[in-house]
């Protein structure tokens, strides 16, 4: 586990604390840190969970991503855990939005919290956009026509707690068991959503909270439908959003 113990050695430092007092916290030796820290051993379950407690960061974030490289801003506070959340900046520290191809979608659910995975989405820049965490999604199907038809895409808004949805809003939603889908969602008794498709045609369905991986608030549509298919390649679809030939009158709304 090469990252977990330049994890390990790098928040140690952070927090300016030595091998022996830090030791002494987990109750083991200076020695097995020390060989945690060189990557010539590997801690047990219970460690590994103490660690987590302890530098507040979930043991999936320790083990399998080098927060080494991540700035301060890319972790946000989920109950008493800090989540690694990517953000990318350009050249003048300005938030980029990550554009998710359709190719690129089947592989989000195992890529969405790998920083790897995010810096090789294509990225842009859009003006008028509100503060705030963004990100471009494909949509597929016609069960939320006739607003969002397949083949736009919909920006949306980091939401960092199932409690700031607001009923009947359109959201794109993460799940375990579903990947992605965007949806108009509601709060259901008992820890649940109601996802809504605007299609008639596709009854509502409700999910448990603890399925939700991210929430990302409708903020605006890129509608792809007056250009030909064989123009919808990436990069004429790039090309559009940086030409600003796509929907932001109700970005610019927001800042009138």
């Amino acid at each position: 586990m090469l990252k977990f113990a330049h994890n390990i050695k790098y928040l140690r430092n952070k927090k300016n604390i030595s091998q022996q007092n830090l030791a002494d916290i987990f109750d083991i030796s200076r020695g097995q840190l020390a060989s945690y820290e060189d990557n010539r051993a590997e801690p047990n379950m219970d460690t590994l969970i103490k660690l987590s407690d302890y530098f507040k960061l979930p043991i999936d974030t320790l083990v399998k991503h080098d927060i080494t490289k991540s700035k301060e801003d890319s972790f946000i506070d989920v109950g008493e855990n800090r989540i690694l959340f990517p953000i990318l900046v350009n050249e003048e520290n300005n938030n980029l939005i990550e554009v998710v191809p359709i190719k690129a979608s089947a592989g989000y659910l195992a890529g969405y919290d790998d920083p790897e995975y995010i810096s090789e989405l294509p990225q842009m820049k859009l003006p008028f956009m509100p503060t705030g965490k963004h990100r471009a999604f494909p949509i597929k199907g016609d069960s939320m026509e006739p607003f969002v038809k397949e083949g736009a895409f919909v920006v949306g808004e980091f939401i960092e707690q199932i409690e700031h949805i607001k009923d009947g809003q359109t959201y794109i939603i993460i799940t375990e068991n579903d990947g992605m889908v965007y949806k108009r969602v509601s709060h259901a008794k008992g820890n649940k959503l109601t996802l809504t498709s605007d299609n008639a045609f596709y009854p509502p369905y409700e999910i448990d909270y603890k399925e939700v991986l991210e929430i990302w608030q409708y903020t605006c549509k890129i509608d792809l439908q007056n250009y030909d298919k064989e123009e919808l390649n990436l990069e004429s679809i790039m090309n559009m959003m940086r030409t600003l030939q796509i929907e932001l009158e109700e970005i610019k709304g927001k800042i009138n």
